[in-house]
């Protein structure tokens, strides 16, 4: 077969090809895989037969929606067979205590490495989003959790937190295909091809479970690949199109004699990377603050969050009345999504504080 007749196979087999997440896996201390992989609510194995990419692929909005450009409010956040808890044979949950640091791993199926193949989408290839919950319910809808749910737990229904938030391109994961993305990653990144990513390498999403996590019970993931189509990028739909993927997944928080502490974090440089998380992931967990369980946040834990170097912090002197006990303040925070340099600005936020707190 020629060269050039395998890579119009290739580009035609990305084409069509979406993403979910493959696998989870705990990350040791020093950055490492270790143990036993978990799997996503009724996950199927791509070599069980008859496998195709529809039984693990949850579009929203679904092209059998009349209006495939928007996101309806009963649009479920699960797919079908993701909507309950469903661990399929040779596909376990995952086993992790609280506080662990776990690789969520999905195929860039040449959305990375081919951006030519689709116009008009984002330069990241699409931001996604990992929600955490302890009390997921069947018919969750994807708009009562996406956008609404904060790293803080109060936001939405306030049943939830945003545990992290990147692009989708890792800046290292590459499908074997031409294309100048893929041949420059090849080799930057090279690994001995295996039994389970062949030669490519998988992306991944590194996050930490929330250290308060209730051992005993699945502590439940929803992934959120969002991946519109902007306004002008596709004549097909001039004002644009949402196209959003989810993968829905629990896993079992279990006591651990070796529970990870971020003090503990340190990565090892050089090591394998067919069982390695990404450095600079890595490093983000070690670095950020822990998660606040659902409903738990507090002005004074809000405040002391806020760092000064990425902040600005003014009191408002017209929003509270004379001799009350609290005075509202707002805060502007600045945040990068993890291995970025794409700077994201919040919008203005309003709490309450004692007046005896001390802010800087």
């Amino acid at each position: 077969m020629t060269h050039a007749l395998l890579s119009l196979l290739v580009l035609g087999t990305y084409v069509n090809a979406h993403s979910w997440i493959e696998q989870l896996t705990v990350i040791a201390p020093n950055g490492t895989f270790i143990g036993e992989p978990g799997y996503a609510r009724g996950n199927v194995l791509r070599t069980a037969p008859g496998f195709s990419d529809p039984t693990m692929v949850n579009l929203i909005p679904p092209n059998t929606q009349q209006n495939v450009t928007v996101v309806m409010p009963t649009t479920k956040m699960c797919k079908d067979t993701q909507d309950t808890y469903n661990q399929t044979k040779g596909s376990p949950r995952l086993q992790a205590s609280a506080g662990a640091a776990v690789a969520l791993r999905y195929q860039e199926n040449g959305h990375v490495t081919l951006p030519q193949n689709q116009p008009g989408k984002p330069k990241n290839r699409g931001t996604i989003y990992v929600y955490g919950t302890t009390q997921p319910k069947k018919d969750e809808t994807l708009l009562n959790v996406h956008g609404k749910w904060n790293r803080e737990g109060t936001g939405g229904d306030g049943s939830g937190v945003l545990l992290s938030k990147q692009n989708f391109d890792d800046s290292r994961c590459y499908q074997i295909n031409s294309g100048e993305i893929s041949t420059t990653r090849q080799k930057e990144y090279p690994h001995q091809a295996n039994q389970l990513m062949g030669a490519d390498l998988w992306c991944q999403q590194d996050i930490q479970l929330p250290s308060n996590a209730p051992t005993g019970k699945p502590y439940t993931l929803y992934w959120v690949w969002d991946w519109p189509t902007l306004p002008g990028g596709d004549p097909t739909y001039p004002d644009g199109k949402q196209e959003i993927y989810t993968t829905c997944m629990d896993i079992d928080v279990v006591e651990s004699p070796n529970s990870q502490t971020k003090s503990s974090f340190k990565y090892a440089v050089g090591q394998d990377l067919n069982s390695a998380s990404i450095q600079s992931e890595f490093e983000d967990l070690e670095n950020a603050s822990d998660p606040q369980p659902a409903g738990s946040a507090s002005s004074a834990s809000l405040a002391s969050a806020v760092s000064p170097a990425s902040s600005t912090l003014s009191k408002d002197p017209t929003s509270a009345s004379a001799g009350a006990p609290t005075s509202t303040y707002t805060v502007t925070m600045t945040e990068t999504a993890a291995a970025t340099t794409e700077w994201v600005t919040k919008t203005q936020v309003y709490y309450v504080c004692p007046q005896t707190a001390t802010l800087s």
